[in-house]
């Protein structure tokens, strides 16, 4: 039995080190003030449309049909950011990603997606989005479940308002306005 033990002590120590050392980090960040930064922008899912394809379906299940209103349906995206939603107003980034139908009805999007901007203030920084996209509902709310570069370490949320729907073509513009805790 002592052997045993003698065998546990150098996984015990390295396992002392390891939560010394994410502790440590953590210790880091939580000494720094947090601030917070609101966003708004427009973004433009277009499927169809003069502006090009900002979307598109990828898959869905098999033998069904596949469409923004069919559960099952999975889309890639790279939509456009804009400051109003006019889709020549200035650019501020790009929303990259994936949203599937995950609703038994059709009503409900689940989306996953990298908020890239471009934009001066904030170029090269990101947001990570999740969350459920009631879209029938005029507002609703997907979570900010982290970030990079200014939005490092960021949380918040983000409310999505639809401004222009055009479910036959699959074409909307989404206002979002994104309130972030970041260090």
């Amino acid at each position: 039995m002592a052997k045993n033990a003698l065998k546990r002590i150098p996984i015990l120590t390295l396992l002392i080190f390891v939560v010394l050392a994410v502790s440590s980090e953590a210790t880091k960040y939580q000494s720094q003030n947090l601030k917070e930064t609101n966003i708004v922008f427009y973004m433009h899912d277009l499927a169809s449309g003069l502006n090009g394809h900002t979307t598109k379906m990828v898959g869905g299940i098999p033998h069904k049909r596949w469409a923004v209103l069919a559960f099952g349906t999975v889309f890639a995206i790279d939509d456009k950011l804009t400051e109003t939603k006019d889709w020549n107003s200035t650019q501020v980034g790009r929303a990259r990603g994936i949203y599937v139908n995950s609703a038994l009805d059709g009503s409900d999007l689940h989306l996953l997606m990298s908020l890239v901007f471009t934009n001066k203030d904030f170029n090269g920084s990101t947001l990570e989005i999740q969350g459920s996209d009631r879209f029938y509902q005029k507002y609703r709310d997907v979570s900010v479940v982290s970030g990079t570069g200014i939005f490092r370490l960021a949380r918040g949320f983000a409310t999505l308002e639809t401004v222009f729907l055009d479910i036959p073509n699959s074409n909307a513009i989404i206002r979002w306005n994104v309130t972030v805790l970041h260090y």
